[in-house]
Formats: C-alpha cells, structure tokens, sequence
C-alpha cells in the first residue's frame, strides 16, 4: 500500500492516468468559472442598471462578490484541510452555482447585490479548491506540466470574458451572462463527483469560529479601505481612518486567537517557513503591480491608442501568448530539473523591466511597440503566477495544503486590491494635474468626478481639450507603470533570498515515499478502479 501511495500514479510511458486528466479539466472549468465570471458580468453592467435602476449602488455589485471571495477564501482551504477536500469543493460549486442562478433572477439592485455576495462566497472555494486538489493529486515535481494549462484558463477568461460577455448581453440579455455558468459548473460538478475519489477525512476538532470571524473582519475592513478610499471617502475621512482601526485591531486579534487554539484557521506556523513568508510576500506585491497596472492598460488603449473596447482585449494578447508560452517552458524545465529559484528571480526582472517600459509609452507610442512592451510583462507573469504557488504548496505538509494554497491566494488578491485602489488614486490625481496644465483650471475641475471618458464622450470633446485628455491618461499611465516597476523591484530582491528546497515527488523523494505516506499526494483509493 505504502507504495502505491507514493506518487501520483502513473501510466506506462510516465503520463498521468486518464481519470486524473479527466479530474484536471474538470478543475480547470472550475477555475475558469471564478476568473470568468467578473469579466463577463463587467460588460453586462450598464445594460444591467438600465433596466434594473439604483445606479448609485453600481460598485457593490462587484464589491460584494469580491468582499465576499475574499473574506471565505481562507475557510474554505481549512475546511478542505479538515473535512477532505472533494465534499468541501462540491460544496463551494453548488454554492456558486445557486448564487449564480439567484443572481439570473434578481428583481432589483439590492437583490442582485446580495445574490452576488452568495455567489462569491462560492468562489472564493473555487480556486483554493483547484489549486488544492492540484497540490494532492499531483507531486510540486511534477505539477510543471500543467502550469501552460493553467495560464491558458487565464489567458481565455481575459480575452473571452469581455468578448462572451458582450455577445451574450447583446443576444441572449444580461441574465444570461449569470445563467452561463449553470451548464459549464453542472459539467464540473458531475466530472468531479464520479471521477475524483480522495479520502475522506474526519476530525474531532471544533471548527475556530472566533478565528474566522475576526479574519473575515480583517479582510472586510481592508477590502473596503481599498474600495472606497479617494472615491466614495477621502483617504483621511472618518470612514477610512476608522476602517484601518478596525482591520488593525482585527487582524491583531486574529493573530492572538491563532496562536491558542487546536485547530486554527489559518496555522501561524506555515509562515515559520522562509520559503512560504517570502513566496506569500512576492505573490501579494505580484498581484499589487500586475492588477493594479493592468487595470490602466485597456484605458490607454481605448483613449489614447483610439481601440474599441472588443479591440483592447484583443490587444492583450502579446503579453497573454508570452505569459501562456513561459509558463508552459517554464513548468517543464522545472518538471525535468527540479530547479525553480530561477524563474523567480528572472519572473521579477521581466515584471519589472516590462512595467518600465509600458511607463515610457506617450501618444505617440503605436500598438506595436506596446504590445512588444506587454509581452515581455507578459513573460514575467508567466514565470510567476503559478511558479509561485508551486513553491507554496511545497513549503507546508500535506495536511497543511488547503491553508497553504488559500493564504497564497488570498495575499495575492488583497496585493492586487490595494494595487487598483492605490494605483487608481495615483492616476486620477496626474490626469487632474495634466489637464489643469494643459486645459487650464476648468478642464482639472471636470476630471473631480472621474478620470475615464468613454470613446463617444471623447469625440465630442473640443480639439484642445481632446488633446488635453489624452496627454493627461498618458500622463497618468506612465506614473502607474513607473511605480509598479518600483514596487516590483522588493518582489525581484525577495526572490534572490528563496532556498532551492527540493519538490516534493522528484527521484530524490522515491525511497522516503515508500515509508512515508507525507510525500504521498494520491492513494490507490483516489482513483477509480481499474486505473
């Protein structure tokens, strides 16, 4: 048995079993469920509000889906870690779906806002669940191998999700853009159900309710600063101030919690691992500079570079084919060395090299030279994204794997928060000055209320004030990028400090695996019979 337990089993010829690449692709609907699902609803918004009203509740229609995803994204990996990881990844899919299905039928804008939290709360066991059930079923050695998989689902909902979204609202009606996730999760749920076959765990610990609800407190809090600083509050306003005391003074709580408790929610020793503390540091700063700076991206495109908003998703597609394309080298060379370390510190050069470049993009600059620029952004993204993740998950237990996954995600969603709040105060506030340089006091003044026109307000604009606007979006882009190159410079020297540990499945793993049901991420009993 102790043999059979080892590994990942494994055909002849060394390719996984076909159940295990069944489960893979219903993993990976899983996960193009999450990162779809925002994309598409973001096209459908304006039809939304035209016919449901209560456009001044418009922002927390995305706000409570990611409060909501992000406050469950930690309970979910424990309860994996607790209960076994299938039922509790079922569960969250059922969850999203009747969320999504709540959501198709919303009657007003406050329903949609609260079915929209329901349904985040199922996403945020989407992804921990995959990248979790990943980390079981298949060794950090071998995971390589399907790292251009998984930058693949992203590339798809990145450009799909803007281009599907607006063909379903345009045809089939906003309601739509929800009740397409009911057959791609029915697929993914009966795939999953009949051929994902892990052990199933029992525990007498009580499940840490004080820990989590002090965590999802922390997480609120800080989501929200990041939501409504320098837009719907001033930073220094009582809201945001009093917010920031009671992020604080939660997650300061949470931490005393942790530290006493049998069972935690999120176990305080996983960041006594270098590895994990400085992974979990450099995936919260990747996610701080990449959503943070791609968010201006289509922007520039659409203002300054004259493209539609179809168009501008196309445009990503340099540095999505470089991201998908590295990080498909990437896996293998890591798959076949064990060697790692290297593309994190080259992830953190390329990042940071491509986020100067996009800074020196003008009006002038021809999409080109900026799709160029994006591609090699896009390289260092795919070095990253999921190396990072691999390294977290062999830094911690096996019995640790759901925390261990939830944490580096959920650092890099609250880094990729703070990077859009951040960033986007930066950029209003040079679109502000710009204009006022060049338009004079009352083009600055116009700005106040938003600093994004849509093509058609542009093209009534005067010629002055035209030309005005685009050097000030310019303007603007050339400091975001320019900081999150700073910024990113932190994640490229933290990476220099990663000890190479060996990945966990590699030949040197083989003889202690026979004796060690830790290096075991599948048993016979995962598998259907026969395999």
């Amino acid at each position: 048995m102790a043999a059979t337990q080892a590994a990942a089993p494994t055909d002849t010829g060394g390719r996984q079993p076909a159940s295990v690449r069944v489960v893979l692709f219903a993993l990976m609907i899983a996960m193009l469920l999450a990162m779809l699902d925002n994309m598409i609803v973001g096209t459908a918004m304006p039809t939304i509000v035209g016919e449901l009203g209560g456009l001044e509740h418009l922002s927390w229609v995305v706000t409570a889906y990611t409060l909501a995803t992000a406050a469950s994204t930690p309970i979910w990996g424990k309860l994996g870690d607790m209960y076994g990881r299938k039922g509790v990844f079922l569960a969250s899919i059922v969850l999203f779906l009747i969320g999504s299905a709540l959501s198709g039928m919303a009657q007003d804008m406050g329903q949609l806002i609260a079915f929209r939290a329901v349904q985040g709360l199922g996403a945020g066991g989407l992804m921990v669940g995959v990248m979790a059930i990943i980390g079981d079923l298949i060794p950090p050695r071998e995971r390589g191998k399907y790292q251009g998989m998984m930058a693949g689902v992203m590339a798809v909902a990145m450009i799909g999700g803007p281009l599907v979204g607006g063909t379903i609202t345009d045809h089939l009606g906003w309601r739509w853009s929800f009740y397409i996730n009911l057959p791609l999760g029915a697929i993914a749920l009966v795939m999953v159900t009949a051929v994902l076959h892990l052990p199933k765990k029992r525990t007498q610990a009580r499940i840490d309710y004080v820990g989590a609800a002090l965590l999802t407190i922390g997480i609120t809090a800080l989501v929200l600063i990041t939501t409504w600083g320098g837009t719907e509050y001033d930073w220094l306003s009582a809201q945001i101030v009093g917010l920031g005391a009671l992020g604080l003074v939660s997650l300061v709580a949470f931490v005393f919690v942790e530290r006493k408790v049998s069972e935690p929610v999120l176990p305080l020793h996983i960041f006594r691992n270098g590895n994990f503390s400085l992974v979990t540091l450099i995936g919260f700063l990747v996610g701080f500079v990449m959503f943070g700076s791609m968010t201006f991206l289509p922007l520039f495109q659409q203002s300054v570079q004259g493209a539609s908003a179809t168009n501008s998703g196309l445009l990503l597609l340099p540095m999505l084919l470089a991201m998908m394309a590295v990080s498909l080298v990437a896996g293998r060379i890591t798959t076949t060395s064990g060697r790692y370390k290297i593309f994190v510190v080259g992830g953190g050069a390329l990042i940071t090299a491509g986020l100067f470049l996009l800074s020196l993009m003008d009006t002038g600059t021809s999409r080109f030279t900026s799709g160029a620029y994006m591609a090699v952004l896009g390289a260092g993204m795919g070095f990253l994204m999921q190396t990072t993740m691999l390294i977290a998950q062999n830094s911690v237990e096996m019995k640790d794997m759901g925390v261990g996954s939830s944490s580096a995600t959920l650092f890099r969603t609250i880094g990729g928060s703070f990077g859009v709040a951040i960033f986007g105060a930066l950029f209003t506030h040079q679109v502000q000055n710009t204009m006022t340089e060049r338009g004079g006091a009352a083009a600055g003044k116009a700005m106040e209320g938003g600093s994004q026109l849509d093509p058609g307000g542009l093209a009534q604009l005067p010629a002055p004030l035209k030309d005005a606007y685009l050097h000030a979006v310019a303007d603007g882009t050339h400091l975001v990028f320019l900081c999150g190159a700073a910024i990113s410079v932190i994640g490229f020297l933290a990476a220099w400090f990663l000890k190479e540990v060996p990945l966990r499945g590699g030949p040197a793993d083989k003889p202690a695996a026979e004796e060690s049901q830790d290096a075991a991420p599948v048993a016979e009993e995962q598998l259907p019979q026969g395999v």
